[in-house]
């Protein structure tokens, strides 16, 4: 249990070394803490703090600067989100502009504001798939053998894909097809029609279709893009403003991470199930991100399900203010969704 003087000086220091980046020693501390003290009771204080590891030395100066321990226990016990500006909540709201056609575009372009907004990197995930329906499916032709395969689900987004119908295929099998599809999976979620098309449908198509198993590959392939979830990510290149000429190796395993879905996910789904999260560098998932931090937040969408924002920065960053910032930005995006899904009904 710190004292109360000792609280003060680790806000201190936190405050301190995040607005200039420079180590904190007990001079600098004297002039910003309001209390008189004495400069041996503040070294004092210091020692304490360093002994429990939540502030270090550094080597080229006497100051100190916070511990991956001190952020932990500032997150944990100290930290109060800042307030948002009423100019900066205008700031957001006028960023996302008018209307869109797609819910993706909203969430892409939630990363490119986010990202602008803090100068970190941002990383946006869209409403869970799971909460998704199948609208429809159709397959339009392209001259040949080559077909669009088009799938439309719930929130109004398509997808679709190009493909060559194996021959043997006649017209009026693939319409049955269709129909057969449209009549027994719209309506149910992706995630089930997905299922479904390992088991029941097979049974379905093999009464009507010569080789069913060409048209389960069209219908298999851009089910596919519609139930795999999709991250958006702004500001990639602010990413290299923490890495030294010497760190280049740790810069590229970093923007691997975020360029492959699959690191991506991990990276965000370590956080606890709470509205906001932060992980600090050895809770991360690679030790390439061991001087990172990265705070999610979850928004609403109600019946649609949640979404996620992030943002990846150094693990100095300003968490009050980043934060407060989060917490904002996550209500102007449910609110955007929610008008999505709202003017498509």
């Amino acid at each position: 249990m710190l004292t109360k003087r000792e609280l003060l000086v680790l806000n201190e220091i936190i405050k301190l070394y995040t607005e200039t980046g420079q180590p904190v020693g007990s001079k600098t501390l004297l002039s910003e803490l309001p209390m008189h003290v004495s400069s041996a009771t503040i070294r004092n204080d210091m020692a304490a703090l360093e002994d429990q590891g939540l502030i270090t030395k550094t080597h080229s100066s006497s100051g100190r600067v916070p511990s991956a321990a001190g952020y932990r226990y500032y997150l944990d016990n100290m930290l109060t989100p800042a307030t948002v500006s009423p100019s900066a909540i205008q700031t957001i709201e006028q960023s996302f502009g008018g209307n869109y056609s797609r819910i993706d575009d909203i969430v892409e372009q939630s990363a490119k504001i986010l990202s602008q907004l803090t100068s970190y990197t941002a990383i946006t995930l869209g409403p869970e798939v799971s909460a998704l329906t199948l609208e429809g499916f159709r397959l339009v032709p392209l001259g040949g053998r080559q077909v669009m395969a088009i799938i439309v689900s719930s929130d109004g987004s398509v997808q679709n894909q190009v493909f060559t119908i194996p021959e043997g295929l006649k017209t009026d099998e693939i319409e049955e097809a269709i129909r057969i599809i449209n009549d027994q999976l719209v309506g149910l979620p992706l995630t089930d029609v997905a299922k479904k098309l390992q088991t029941d449908v097979p049974a379905m198509l093999m009464r009507h279709l010569s080789t069913p198993d060409g048209f389960l590959d069209v219908f298999g392939d851009v089910l596919k893009q519609a139930v795999t979830e999709r991250f958006y990510v702004g500001g990639r290149l602010n990413l290299m403003d923490y890495f030294g000429p010497d760190n280049m190796n740790e810069l590229k395993k970093v923007l691997h991470i975020v360029d492959q879905r699959d690191s991506l996910n991990k990276l965000l789904s370590g956080g606890a199930n709470s509205p906001i999260s932060v992980r600090l560098g050895s809770e991360l998932s690679d030790e390439s991100l061991q001087n990172l931090s990265v705070i999610t937040a979850r928004y609403n969408v109600g019946d649609h399900g949640q979404g996620m924002i992030a943002i990846l920065g150094p693990t100095s960053m300003p968490y009050s203010k980043m934060i407060g910032l989060l917490d904002a930005f996550r209500g102007e995006m449910a609110k955007r969704l929610t008008n999505y899904y709202n003017d498509l009904h």
